[in-house]
């Protein structure tokens, strides 16, 4: 079949994708930024690509034809705190107008259970969506899920985040309100499993695990199956704002999806029926295993995608190709080269940078700044890194972007994220001398600048001569 796969380098699409092309399925991806799109050259072989923004005018220009099916895997919840509803609104009313054109047959729309009368704005939002996908050209199926938990989810880092870093934690009321989530496995399993299935077309399904548990049992039962020791006080005065900024800072969460989070959590989230699960004879597993299987992933340097590298933890809208062109006019530079050795030995060490391993040289230092970032509304250091060896296009990295990652060539380019006045990029290349090139781009934005710069010139003259060795050093 022909598919085209909206959201191709978000959370679920990315865990998709594979599922349909080991099916043997035309896939085509449809994303806003095709460099963003950091798949290997193996599947990039595999798939075809279309680049488009649904919240832009229509335009039926390079546009598939004859799809089968298509999978609706767009939400703007984590783009707006407020703008959200409108935003996701256009999308799915320009999505319409091109289903006409391209006769797709069946569009599968991932979306969320609104079951409880008092929903939230994005949950209504959610509901929206639905009802004008349903008004399209095509047959709709809808599956609504809750919180999706696997490695890289949003909802599983989060609860990762807070029972890692909390022993003791005071908690608003809304962790008392219940939910049922279900583990990316089965969501996977339900999106494959209503193709094509006439006794799915117009037709929405609810679709959970087999637990109905408070987001409090599910913070003790991740605590319970980690061996970590959490005590969970519950007060009823922290406001939802406050709540907002609790998330935000011990959790890798932008604000705008903290504080559109926090609105859905007071929303009970539960299945009505299980009449999917019947139809298509799954077994969804607890959520217990979930977590566990989570952690295999994880352990095994698995993982396949996380919500940290689609466009959603990302402080920039504009396409990569934005900035990928570093620019001389007007810029300030620490430039630094150093004879290398071992070439591959080299290239590992500068493809494992950040996360875990950290930066090398001076990493109290990258911390402070990653906390400083994080105090004034920046993405800090906690979004990390998806694999500990693998770099892609578009991944994000601690406060940085990947734009290019090219080992062939020898080269790696990140963009910075991190609140700055201006911007910045930073460069590692090995030349056919086998000498390795690290440079610091600023493109200062004013006086303020300016002077930014110059007061980080102390700690560039560490950081940047310690980390280049380091990462020279062959071991």
């Amino acid at each position: 079949m022909k598919i085209l796969l909206t959201g191709a380098n978000g959370y679920v699409g990315r865990r998709l994708l594979p599922e349909l092309l080991s099916q043997g399925h035309e896939v085509i991806c449809c994303v806003r930024d095709k460099m963003r799109l950091g798949f290997d050259a193996e599947i990039l072989s595999l798939i075809s690509i279309w680049e488009v923004d649904f919240l832009d005018d229509f335009n039926p220009n390079n546009c598939p034809q004859q799809v089968d099916v298509a999978y609706f895997l767009i939400h703007s919840m984590s783009s707006s705190t407020h703008a959200f509803d409108t935003m996701e609104a256009r999308t799915a009313e320009n999505f319409n107008k091109y289903s006409q054109v391209m006769n797709i047959k069946q569009v599968i729309y991932l979306s969320g259970i609104v079951n409880d009368p008092n929903l939230s704005k994005h949950m209504l939002s959610r509901n929206s969506v639905e009802k004008i996908l349903f008004s399209g050209p095509h047959k709709l199926t809808v599956l609504k899920a809750g919180i999706i938990v696997g490695s890289g989810s949003s909802s599983f880092e989060i609860i990762r985040d807070l029972c890692e870093k909390l022993p003791v934690m005071i908690t608003p009321k809304w962790v008392l309100t219940k939910t049922q989530p279900i583990a990316i496995r089965d969501v996977i399993q339900y999106l494959i499993g209503v193709q094509n299935r006439v006794d799915c077309y117009d037709q929405s399904f609810d679709i959970g695990g087999p637990n109905v548990i408070t987001y409090k049992q599910m913070m003790q039962l991740y605590a319970k199956t980690r061996n970590i020791k959490l005590a969970i006080i519950t007060v009823p005065i922290m406001t939802p704002k406050l709540s907002s900024y609790w998330l935000y800072f011990v959790t890798s969460t932008s604000y705008k999806l903290a504080i559109n989070l926090v609105d859905s959590m007071k929303v009970e989230v539960i299945c009505k029926d299980n009449r999917l699960q019947k139809m298509l004879e799954i077994k969804p597993i607890s959520y217990v295993d979930a977590i566990k299987l989570a952690f295999e992933k994880i352990e095994q340097n698995l993982v396949i995608s996380s919500w940290k590298d689609s466009l959603v933890s990302s402080r920039f809208k504009k396409s990569l190709a934005h900035y990928i062109q570093v620019p001389n006019f007007g810029c300030l530079k620490d430039s630094k080269s150093i004879k290398i050795d071992n070439t591959q030995q080299v290239l590992h060490n500068i493809w494992s940078i950040g996360g875990a391993k950290g930066w090398y040289y001076g990493d109290w230092m990258w911390q402070l700044r990653g906390a400083i970032d994080k105090l004034f509304g920046g993405v800090g250091l906690r979004r990390g890194r998806t694999s500990p060896s693998e770099l892609h296009n578009g991944d994000s990295l601690d406060f940085w972007r990947v734009l290019l990652a090219d080992k062939e060539n020898k080269r790696l380019l990140l963009f910075a994220e991190m609140r700055v006045p201006g911007e910045a990029w930073l460069e590692f290349r090995i030349d056919d001398d086998n000498v390795l090139h690290q440079i610091a781009t600023f493109r200062p934005r004013g006086i303020f600048g300016r002077l930014y710069w110059y007061s980080m010139l102390p700690f560039h003259y560490f950081i940047f001569n310690g980390m280049i060795k380091k990462i020279a050093a062959a071991n």
